[in-house]
């Protein structure tokens, strides 16, 4: 198995494990941003220190609802131990259910949709402005494609010609309670976003080959958008494209299911 594949596996088991310890929602799209993150810590962002819990590059998850799955991440990265790991959920745990700038490896609080998108493009045009070498990575979910201030710091990203910056929309085509098509409808969205300035990249959310392949692209005086198709609850049957996974958590039954799938997969 290789590297990737496992680190992967290890996300999946601690997602499933934490989210029942804690009776926590959002397991759905914490499984559908796995492979995503195992590429960008992996392969993709730059200069990391242990010493410093940081990366030269800057990853903001817009997306906060799904930080447990950044949180099982840091701990693959040992940015965080397993004892502060596992105290997810607990009273006076410094990981709670939505992205906290208190927590060693997270660059931003998020949690309300739509605002992490904006800070990345102020962080991504700061190294522009100071000449610094410096790449700005943010994962959105396509339900921030509601989000009126997503559309405007993408013709921002754009005006400003932010080649430095990518944004990762994960596209499960699930949101809250029913399927983003039935809320507002989103295709076609590559020539929507195309027509605001960026260079867009589609691909396979759960291949780390086309991720590492469209993270990696270079491109001059755009921003970069990679609508990465993902399947909400992936890697556990009875979670794919089921909508009671956004706010469900698994029973002692269903967490036994749900890691032999992992463990035989």
């Amino acid at each position: 198995m290789s590297k990737n594949k496992t680190i992967s596996k290890n996300l999946r088991i601690n997602i499933l494990q934490l989210s029942h310890q804690a009776k926590s929602s959002h397991i759905g799209g914490c499984l559908s941003i796995v492979e995503i993150l195992t590429i960008l810590y992996n392969n993709i962002l730059r200069g990391f220190s242990l010493r410093k819990k940081k990366f030269k590059d800057t990853f903001i998850l817009s997306k906060g609802h799904a930080c447990l799955a950044l949180y099982c991440m840091l701990y693959e990265k040992k940015i965080l131990g397993k004892k502060t790991l596992f105290s997810y959920g607990k009273n006076n745990s410094l990981l709670m259910s939505h992205a906290s700038h208190h927590v060693p490896g997270v660059n931003f609080s998020t949690g309300s949709l739509g605002h992490g998108l904006p800070v990345a493009i102020g962080s991504a045009l700061s190294a522009k402005l100071e000449k610094k070498n410096r790449k700005v990575f943010v994962l959105i979910s396509d339900g921030e494609l509601n989000e009126g201030t997503t559309w405007e710091a993408l013709m921002f990203a754009a005006h400003h010609k932010l080649d430095n910056l990518c944004v990762i929309i994960d596209y499960n085509k699930m949101q809250s309670l029913t399927f983003v098509s039935n809320t507002i409808k989103l295709e076609p969205l590559r020539k929507k976003i195309e027509s605001f300035g960026c260079e867009v990249k589609s691909v396979n959310g759960h291949n780390f080959i086309q991720l590492k392949k469209a993270f990696k692209l270079k491109n001059k005086h755009k921003p970069r958008v990679v609508i990465a198709n993902t399947i909400k609850g992936k890697g556990i049957s009875f979670m794919e494209n089921n909508i009671a996974w956004h706010y469900k958590s698994p029973s002692a039954n269903e967490l036994e299911k749900a890691l032999k799938e992992v463990n035989n997969a």
